[in-house]
């Protein structure tokens, strides 16, 4: 099955409104609904006085209409009493400002006083509904770190040193790792060391990097906390919490996904693109790639527009649809929405809803009544998993370090190159998996490394195998440049994959705003430049006025490609690697083909047509209806088919 449903929310609206509500839910098909997400004053008005008469009628109802709750504990939005009475657990900003209750997330995630407080009102949620027909899942807390992933306060100062004394042991260590002999920085107390807050110049790059690092781990540590709680009182039901893969990037998700049962996340579509539904591809394929070979949630998306971006545009008919999916193509085993009934009152009221302001007479309400339809017909999809021939690797502790001020350019963005190159990818019909540099790259046939400023010596030979043992990859510039602690690697550019690549790089050359390089064949180079050698590797592209581009080396059984520059027109050079490693393209721009297959051999092509023009596939099978595809179908522009394919 499929599960289908959203966020509800009953306590925002009085209780005859509840069993409608359940109705309707059945009258759309859903299934599955998160609860008691922001519940925390509704469950515990006064500090140590509980109130779940509500919360027990809502689960009764949900089990008497045969749907499922993950129930979430509501520990990302604390009571205004919280604030009040604690305020030293509030969170600090990097210019010392107190930020103060009045929204969500206002507490300082290494305060023990607020986990004191969270662990309370879970353990009272575990004890009640751990064996409650209705319960399918722990949601645990809610969008970690969304508005305080990092406080700067002085209770995270002594948690930081403590993470601090176990990552390094000695001061020696981490004034080392830290190259602390620069602008006399060197410590000699722990208690010298503060976190990179508001200074007179550039902070320690190792500083801020590790800072990073700490933050995530103590946002980490309190996900483990209440799910490790959780799991002693209801020792069989699953936990998880909701991502944000693909627009928030302060969390390790590789890390926060060791720890959960099954990945989920949330995505909305940012309206200003003129291409959203390939952000959306990108953000389905990181959140299948951090717990792989197994399907992942969406927890929360849009069914039109939502209230916080500049320019909250609604979606056109048919886009609900399509946008859901391409998620259920991309590997997901849940689609759900934020939220079930719009709200009238607060800062999330203009955010659409599957049950809209305006009731069921609505172009939203018949599109999401269709959409059950559509899942519950798809219900055999579910189970079933993506393959992909190619990867890109991403470390969040690179993306971290290079978000440091002081780099050659600020126009190198190392997040906006992946999802170039991601893009690049979709518009030639390939899928891919998203990889951290450590792990199993020798299921795919390419790797591709768009900007990987830091990787580990782990790291780059695992690259460096996989080349050998016959695969093909393509690094982009400014990539394998420091080590784990954002040292340079000396010797020459890029220091990690010099012997890789066959190419010695001995300085950069940005590029001014707007600046391009001419490349001999007939392109162009944007961003960045380099003065590079090459050693062992052959020349594909050079730049017009001397110098390689784009370079070839074969290394062991396989090959390591190499840009110098960003190029303008990156699908040329991603179409010739993917040729180069047997992996098959598409010339049907606009046109999204996936492929989900369970162990069986069952499998099922998505085709999902984002344009205006009729596309034809060639395919084999029946439709969901039961329609025969004798090897061609048709899809109307901006219409979905999904075919189960005969074998």
């Amino acid at each position: 099955m499929i599960v289908y449903g959203g966020d509800w929310n009953p306590e925002q609206w009085p209780e005859e409104t509840w069993a409608q509500d359940v109705q309707l839910m059945g009258e759309a098909g859903v299934t599955g609904v998160s609860l008691g997400i922001f519940s925390w004053s509704f469950l515990e008005p006064v500090e140590g006085s509980y109130e779940f008469g509500w919360l027990d009628r809502v689960m009764d109802l949900l089990a008497g209409a045969g749907i499922r709750a993950y129930l979430s504990t509501p520990t990302a939005s604390p009571p205004p009493w919280f604030g009040q009475r604690h305020p030293e657990a509030l969170p600090v900003d990097a210019d010392g400002r107190r930020l103060w209750p009045g929204s969500r997330q206002a507490f300082c995630p290494s305060s023990p006083l607020y986990l004191d407080k969270a662990l309370a009102v879970t353990e009272q949620l575990g004890r009640r509904y751990g064996d409650h027909p209705a319960l399918a899942m722990w949601h645990v807390h809610n969008e970690y770190g969304a508005h305080n992933s990092r406080c700067y306060c002085d209770t995270s100062a002594a948690a930081f040193r403590t993470w601090l004394t176990r990552r390094y042991g000695t001061l020696d260590a981490l004034n080392d790792a830290w190259g602390t002999a620069f602008w006399s920085q060197r410590y000699s107390d722990w208690e010298q060391i503060l976190p990179p807050r508001l200074t007179p110049s550039y902070t320690n790059p190792g500083l801020q990097l590790d800072f990073h690092r700490f933050s995530s781990d103590a946002l980490l540590s309190l996900y483990r906390a209440e799910r490790d709680l959780l799991r002693s009182l209801s020792p069989d039901v699953p936990a998880t919490t909701n991502f944000m893969a693909g627009f928030h990037w302060d969390m390790d998700y590789w890390s926060f996904a060791e720890e959960v049962d099954v990945a989920c996340t949330d995505h909305y579509l940012p309206s200003q693109d003129p291409f959203p539904h390939v952000d959306l591809a990108f953000a389905a394929d990181l959140t299948r790639s951090l717990k792989r070979d197994r399907p992942w949630l969406l927890m929360e998306h849009s069914t039109s527009a939502v209230n916080w971006q500049g320019r909250n545009r609604a979606k056109e008919p048919g886009e609900l649809h399509r946008n859901s999916v391409q998620h259920l193509a991309r590997g997901a085993d849940a689609i759900l929405f934020f939220q079930w009934r719009q709200s009238r009152a607060g800062a999330e009221k203009w955010h659409s809803a599957m049950l809209p302001h305006a009731g069921t007479d609505t172009k939203i309400w018949r599109e999401v009544v269709e959409l059950g339809d559509l899942l519950r017909e798809a219900s055999d999809v579910a189970g079933s998993t993506v393959e992909a021939d190619v990867a890109i690797l991403l470390d969040w502790s690179s993306l971290w370090a290079q978000d440091h001020p002081a780099q050659p350019s600020t126009e190198l963005r190392p997040v906006e190159e992946i999802k170039r190159w991601h893009a690049g990818l979709w518009r030639l019909g390939v899928t891919c998996d998203l990889a951290h540099p450590e792990g199993d790259l020798f299921r795919y046939r390419v790797v591709l490394v768009p900007s990987l400023y830091l990787v580990s010596d782990a790291g780059a030979a695992n690259l460096e195998r996989f080349v050998a043992e016959g695969g093909v990859a393509l690094v982009g510039p400014y990539s394998g440049i420091v080590d784990t602690c954002d040292r340079v690697r000396l010797g020459g550019y890029p220091g990690a994959w010099r012997d890789l690549l066959g190419v010695r790089v001995e300085e950069f050359f940005p590029l001014a705003e707007g600046e391009t390089v001419t490349l001999a064949g007939d392109g162009s180079g944007r961003v960045w430049s380099e003065v590079a050698h090459p050693t062992t590797a052959a020349v594909l592209d050079a730049y017009v006025a001397g110098g390689p581009a784009w370079t070839r080396n074969e290394h062991g059984r396989g090959a390591a490609h190499y840009l110098t520059t960003l190029p303008a027109d990156l699908t040329r050079v991603l179409g010739a690697v993917c040729a180069e490693a047997g992996v098959r393209t598409s010339d049907t721009p606009g046109l999204e083909l996936v492929r989900r297959s369970h162990p069986d051999g069952r499998s099922f092509l998505f085709a999902v047509n984002h344009t205006a023009a009729d596309a034809t596939v060639a395919v084999k099978g029946t439709t969901l209806d039961g329609t025969p595809v004798d090897g061609s179908l048709t899809v109307p522009g901006g219409a979905v088919r999904i075919v189960r394919e005969a074998h």
